[in-house]
């Protein structure tokens, strides 16, 4: 499920021991990541300099990579001045994102039909039952994962460049929300995998049409549980964010006069 299962796929941070080998600004900007997938930490929570140096044995330059990386991925946002903290990503961002990627996966999908060639076309069916084959053999959600990642990628070659940095874009957007959670919550559960199928038979067809539109509805799959996990957890609406952000007015003086 190409993002189906998107939990904590192979992209998830190893265990770091401050104390263990040099750690890099990837391997921090993983640690962290999976800390906000987990909610260990907080939307709104600062991510102080001095204390993530200290915590990982590294020096801010290797902290500040890491931090903008988590900013590029829209876990972390950077204010001027204050530093960074923990973005409060609400059910109609990660809504959007995902509508979006639907689109892109749907136009990756069309162009393998209509230009991959015979052994694209052939590699991709194996990678799809291999997916059908993992999914119905209970297999961890990370192989899984691997697997349709694997598929989606093969697909997006078909793309020209500008449509391959767009899907690169969003899917890196996408991948650390709490999509990767929300699925690992449900991995025996139903899953998306009747329109795996359905990417199958047009590819076979040649369905630029049919495909396109199952790959699309794979993504609205995952859309549909991200939103119902991020309900669930009682996230804050677009209005609600913008007000906590919205700083209160100083209270006036007692006895101070409007000019």
């Amino acid at each position: 499920m190409a993002d189906t299962i998107e939990t904590v796929e192979s992209e998830e941070a190893p265990a770091l021991d401050p104390k263990g080998a040099a750690q890099t600004a990837e391997t921090v900007a993983q640690a962290l990541r999976s800390r906000i997938q987990r909610s260990d930490l907080a939307p709104g929570e600062w991510l102080r300099e001095v204390r993530l140096c200290s915590e990982f044995g590294v020096g801010r330059s290797i902290i500040r990579r890491a931090l903008r990386a988590l900013s590029d991925d829209g876990l972390v946002d950077i204010v001027e001045n204050r530093g960074a903290r923990v973005s409060a990503t609400t059910v109609e961002e990660v809504f959007d994102l995902y509508e979006t990627r639907a689109a892109l996966y749907g136009l990756a999908t069309r162009f393998a039909c209509l230009r991959g060639s015979d052994e694209m076309i052939q590699s991709l069916l194996v990678k799809i039952d291999r997916l059908l084959e993992q999914a119905e053999t209970g297999v961890a959600a990370e192989d899984i994962i691997e697997t349709s990642e694997s598929i989606f990628g093969e697909m997006s070659e078909c793309a020209s460049a500008d449509a391959q940095r767009m899907i690169a874009s969003i899917r890196r957007k996408t991948r650390f929300h709490f999509s990767y959670v929300a699925l690992a919550v449900n991995a025996n559960g139903p899953g998306p995998y009747k329109f795996w199928r359905g990417v199958r038979a047009g590819l076979i067809e040649r369905d630029a049409d049919k495909a396109a539109q199952c790959a699309r509805d794979i993504l609205y799959y995952m859309q549909g549980e991200v939103a119902r996990m991020m309900l669930a957890r009682g996230p804050r609406a677009r209005s609600d964010a913008a007000q906590a952000e919205t700083p209160k007015a100083p209270r006036r003086a007692a006895g101070a006069r409007s000019r």
